[in-house]
């Protein structure tokens, strides 16, 4: 829970982050317990260990799926992926993805997948890279706001 503030700082630091992240910790708090509760998610803070206050330089939230789809197939969600500004291009992103495939197929899965903001050119290149292909759309809907499903 001490890392919070660090991964919040993470997940602001960029205008897209920094438009959609509040200040305040307490919901980061809060969501912090459910996710540390759940055995199917895994919350990953990476420090940097040269550094004296071995500062969080990375984060990601990982959680297993099972699934009924693609002969119930078990996926990896690869969320809220952030390295800092500092440490990108050193291969700490690369690193990190790949100790997340591993940790998935220990816990079954067959599939990594994940989601990244359309605005995030860099970040498709970088997945791209990784052997991720951009084969599904992603949609979101806001379930604070009214529904018009119709229903």
């Amino acid at each position: 829970m001490a890392d919070v503030p660090a991964i919040v700082g993470l997940l602001r630091d960029d205008p897209l982050g920094a438009a959609r992240e509040v200040e305040d910790l307490e919901p980061y708090v809060a969501a912090f317990h459910r996710i540390d509760a759940d055995r199917s998610h895994l919350l990953v803070v990476v420090r940097d260990e040269a550094d004296p206050h071995e500062q969080v330089v990375g984060t990601m939230q990982l959680t297993i799926l099972p699934g009924l789809s693609r002969s119930a197939t078990t996926r990896l969600q690869v969320e809220a992926v952030r390295v800092a500004d500092r440490a990108r291009g050193s291969g700490l992103g690369a690193a990190m993805l790949a100790w997340a495939h591993q940790w998935g197929r220990e816990r079954g899965a067959s599939l990594s997948q994940l989601t990244t903001d359309l605005t995030r050119q860099e970040a498709h290149r970088f997945y791209d890279r990784l052997g991720y292909a951009a084969s599904h759309a992603g949609l979101k809907l806001d379930l604070t706001q009214a529904d018009r499903s119709g229903a």
